[in-house]
């Protein structure tokens, strides 16, 4: 839904300001949500652009916890990276011998590469797609419902 005005203020704030940080990273980052990002900045400016990448973000973690899915677009070796710093952090014993776990792959700059280059490809699939949108105009006769109006 098109929502035009100010954003709610109802919820709690640190959990929007983290989100707008969030969908910031995301705008940075090639993917999906980098070429949404670049849309709504051609036509709407780039602050605005960020709350929607923020909005379509809460909207993606909320039906990826609800179904219990991954994001599609994750980058393994990134998450796994990632995971591994958190749990590091968090206290959990380091790992001894020579073998290397999956947070390892990270370090393979070939890897990456090839994670960057599936992520830009999801970019540039986003942008094909959108691209074939065609705008709808209001159809003649129709008029947005008056609220409360009586005829």
């Amino acid at each position: 839904t098109v929502h035009h005005g100010r954003i709610s203020k109802i919820g709690r704030s640190h959990a929007r300001a983290m989100l707008v940080e969030a969908a910031w990273a995301a705008a940075k980052a090639p993917g999906p949500l980098h070429a949404f990002f670049v849309r709504i900045r051609a036509r709407r400016g780039h602050q605005i652009a960020a709350v929607a990448v923020a909005r379509k973000l809460t909207v993606l973690c909320w039906h990826l916890l609800t179904k219990g899915e991954d994001y599609l677009w994750a980058r393994p070796a990134l998450v796994a990276n990632k995971t591994r710093a958190m749990q590091l952090q968090a206290g959990h014993p380091q790992q001894k011998g020579s073998r290397r776990g999956p947070a390892y792959a990270y370090n393979i700059k070939a890897l990456r590469d090839r994670e960057m280059l599936i992520a830009a490809q999801a970019e540039q699939s986003y942008e094909r797609f959108v691209s074939q949108w065609k705008p709808r105009h209001p159809k003649t006769g129709a008029r947005a419902p008056q609220f409360g109006r009586t005829k």
